[in-house]
């Protein structure tokens, strides 16, 4: 009878978030003895393997096709290959692809093995001077405004240090949406293009960096994550919380009359809420 193979392993390989000089040695070699590489974009992934003279077959796991592969993937690994996950930047399914094949391999018994390199989450926290003891990652906001207010509205209230990714072209409407939800004075900092050959690292209230992004256009280029402060545990979460309750008021109440319900109702100060 001729024995079932020994399975592969799934390795879970973070790449640089700019600068090429971040990868782990680790990384290289794993990715040097994979059978084969899946990458988020397979175009992005060559360059990145040729720069360090690396040929591996690449197969492309996005998140449109993710479902559909991952069970040929899981396959190939009970087959006995080894495969190596990467996406465009960074650590793999922090706001990238990889979470549906993860999970699929776990569940067939695979090995999955982190190889452990930058997160632009991470780099951001280390670096804006934000409390980072406790954080909660949200990742990309909604597109759409009215979403992406929703959301804000709902995280108003929250403790810990928030951080978000976002895209050039929605980084002015979504710093206006924050100091409009979760205060002007809220303080934040905003990480610009992390490693790359312009970084910046602009600190300041909410309101102080809505302003500067959207009169500075070298602001609005690039890759950024956002980090805010989170709402104190007594008078700020009271006021976020009328922030939020306020917003909600204000879209069929008169603004006065929306400030006051919502002063009432959570405790938080009137002119909090509504300039006076």
């Amino acid at each position: 009878m001729t024995a079932s193979p020994t399975p592969g392993t799934l390795f879970v390989v973070a790449t640089p978030i700019g600068n090429l000089d971040d990868i782990a040695p680790r990384a290289l070699e794993t990715l040097r003895r994979a059978d084969a590489v899946c990458a988020e974009d397979t175009r992005h992934t060559r360059r990145l393997l040729a720069h360090f003279g690396i040929e591996r077959p690449l197969l492309a796991l996005h998140e449109h096709n993710e479902t559909a592969q991952a069970d040929a993937l899981v396959a190939r690994l009970a087959g006995g290959a080894s495969l190596a996950l990467v996406s465009d930047a960074g650590t793999p399914l922090v706001s990238d692809p990889g979470f549906v094949l993860v999970r699929a391999a776990r569940a067939a018994g695979i090995r999955v093995s982190p190889v452990p390199g930058a997160c632009a989450a991470v780099a951001a926290l280390s670096v804006a001077g934000i409390p980072s003891d406790r954080f909660a990652f949200e990742g990309f906001l909604p597109a759409k405004a009215g979403l992406r207010r929703e959301r804000l509205q709902a995280l108003a209230g929250e403790p810990r240090t928030l951080v978000f990714y976002e895209s050039a072209h929605r980084i002015e409407a979504s710093l206006a949406d924050m100091a409009a939800l979760l205060g002007p004075d809220r303080p934040a900092a905003i990480a610009r293009e992390l490693t790359k050959l312009f970084e910046t690292v602009l600190d300041g209230p909410l309101g102080d960096l809505a302003a500067r992004v959207a009169t500075d256009p070298d602001q609005r280029r690039g890759e950024f994550v956002v980090v805010v402060q989170g709402a104190g545990e007594d008078a700020d979460a009271a006021l976020a919380e009328g922030r939020r309750v306020y917003a909600l008021l204000s879209a069929h109440l008169p603004p006065s009359q929306a400030a006051r319900l919502a002063a009432e109702i959570t405790g938080a100060p009137r002119k909090g809420l509504y300039g006076g």
